[in-house]
Formats: structure tokens, C-alpha cells, sequence
């Protein structure tokens, strides 16, 4: 299972969730999870992600096609 930050919500949806974050008086983030099954990546390949994650400054998931 992978789970990112929700971008599809709706306004309803986001009202609901400041809603919430105003009542608890703290920051919510939404996720929404996904089926996802990692990709098997050799020694090189792992390395090329990586280097790939290094140079743009993120965290980067191979997964099966």
C-alpha cells in the first residue's frame, strides 16, 4: 500500500478538514492510499534512483507496471 497527500479533494471535503484543524488547534494533512506493489530494481538501478532523488530533493517510489 502507498499512501500521498490527497489532491483531489473537495471543497466540502476541505472545509470539513479546516474545520477540524481549527477544533483541534493543530495542522491535519490528508492521505489517500492506493494498491501499489514496489518495483524489484537492481544494485545499479536503486543507485540511479537515488542519485535521481539526491539531485531533486525528494523521495521517489519505483513500482510494478
Amino acid at each position: 500500500m502507498l499512501c500521498t497527500l490527497a489532491a483531489k479533494l473537495r471543497d466540502e471535503q476541505i472545509g470539513e478538514i479546516e474545520a477540524l484543524e481549527r477544533s483541534l488547534g493543530v495542522p491535519v494533512l490528508a492521505f489517500a492510499c492506493h494498491d501499489a506493489a514496489p518495483a524489484e530494481l537492481t544494485d545499479e538501478k536503486i543507485g540511479e534512483l537515488h542519485a535521481t532523488e539526491e539531485r531533486l530533493g525528494v523521495s521517489l517510489v519505483a513500482l510494478k507496471n
